[in-house]
């Protein structure tokens, strides 16, 4: 007998499990997911085998510098262990995709401070689920002369560089922003690197 039109397809636990997993990704919508888990289901057992440890790896492995909060596998990240990064400047980024995206422009040579996050009180986010703090307390004990918030530029974005610079202000410590040649609205994880490089050289005094 036919199933109905809208009727779910019989799939085994297994490769219902996995598609809803898939499922659960950013971008990746229900038939993503089936195309993802079936051309695992079709490839070699190796294929499957690597995608598993590599998960388990992640998961065990990885974790957030003590320093900068950058993901790292040691207690500090290669940025912040690097002696010949500018030790006096922190530029301040949401996440660490955007700490990649600043480092492919070759036109940074300091420590960063990575928040995991923005302000957006509708989502529930506020101060004290963002590394602020952490950040106020590298400026009191390092020997910092500059901190570029490099936060997207965008409503979630421009609040929470304003947040952070009620706290830097009365410290005296010099505080720039990215200049507007990236596009309102957007993230900079996307930022080709010749825009991003530009909006590092023309900061400007907050």
């Amino acid at each position: 007998m036919a199933l109905p039109p809208n009727a779910p397809l019989p799939l085994v636990e297994p490769v219902a499990r996995l598609i809803e997993a898939f499922n659960q990704l950013p971008s990746i919508g229900p038939k993503t997911a089936s195309r993802l888990t079936f051309f695992l289901l079709r490839a070699d057992a190796e294929v499957a085998q690597q995608l598993a440890a590599a998960l388990t790896d992640l998961k065990e492995q990885v974790r957030l510098c003590k320093r900068c909060f950058n993901i790292t596998v040691d207690e500090l990240c290669p940025i912040c262990t690097n002696p010949s990064r500018d030790q006096s400047m922190i530029c301040v980024v949401e996440e660490p995709l955007d700490l990649l995206a600043i480092e492919r422009t070759g036109a940074y040579r300091g420590l960063y401070h990575v928040l995991h996050g923005h302000i957006a009180p509708l989502d529930g986010i506020y101060r004290e689920q963002l590394k602020i703090d952490d950040l106020i307390q590298r400026v009191r004990t390092e020997p910092i002369t500059e901190v570029i918030l490099a936060t997207n530029p965008n409503t979630e974005g421009e609040a929470t560089a304003y947040l952070i610079l009620k706290d830097l202000v009365p410290m005296g410590v010099r505080t720039t922003r990215l200049a507007r040649g990236l596009p309102t609205g957007g993230d900079l994880e996307w930022a080709d690197s010749d825009t991003l490089g530009s909006a590092l050289e023309g900061r400007r005094e907050l």
